[in-house]
């Protein structure tokens, strides 16, 4: 068993985490300026993601780079990990490789303060994908207690590129966000990741 074997109801009955879906988590940020950089290469990307239509596609054009853009934002002073192994509870299923992590570190060479997960939808399917999402959250919220590191949430994400869902786990409560956020509005979806890596 891994992250992605985990479906919203093996994460009720196995993690213990009550999920709650009536809440809108980010109903007071604003869209924040991004780099030319991004806005050229995502006009440029996102049409030619699309057409290719595969999940590598969307990764490394669409995802990746709004992520670089969030590193850019908060000046390097976190950390950007892609395809990274994270095993952190290999009998509770907490194991496998994690399509992106932000975490709130500058330490690059190896994963200290993992506080966002995100998950690249397979098969287009965001809602198939919030199960991995959490799943992998709790696995961050086990690593940074074991790290002692202090930390008071953490936040997760499930993607196909040019859509996004948001999710913060509270203790053992995952809030997943009423809201779905487009490419079209990318200086929110930046915005929003910029709010949950920055150093608190």
């Amino acid at each position: 068993m891994a992250y992605s074997d985990f479906t919203l109801k093996r994460v009720k009955s196995e993690l213990n985490i009550k999920i709650i879906e009536n809440e809108e988590l980010f109903p007071n940020i604003d869209g924040i300026e991004i780099s030319q950089f991004l806005e050229t290469m995502l006009k440029r990307n996102i049409p030619l993601a699309l057409a290719i239509n595969t999940e590598k596609a969307r990764s490394e054009l669409i995802i990746a780079n709004i992520l670089l853009e969030v590193k850019d934002q908060l000046k390097n002073e976190v950390s950007f990990f892609s395809g990274i192994d994270f095993t952190v509870d290999k009998d509770k299923g907490l194991n496998a490789y994690c399509d992106f992590i932000l975490s709130r570190s500058i330490e690059q060479f190896y994963l200290e303060t993992p506080v966002v997960t995100i998950v690249e939808a397979k098969n287009e399917n965001i809602t198939a994908g919030l199960g991995q999402c959490i799943a992998e959250m709790y696995g961050a919220a086990i690593f940074n207690e074991r790290e002692s590191n202090k930390i008071a949430c953490i936040y997760g994400a499930v993607t196909i590129g040019d859509e996004w869902k948001f999710i913060k786990l509270l203790e053992d409560t995952a809030y997943i966000d009423t809201e779905k956020y487009y490419a079209n509005d990318i200086q929110k979806i930046v915005a929003i990741l910029v709010e949950m890596v920055k150093p608190k």
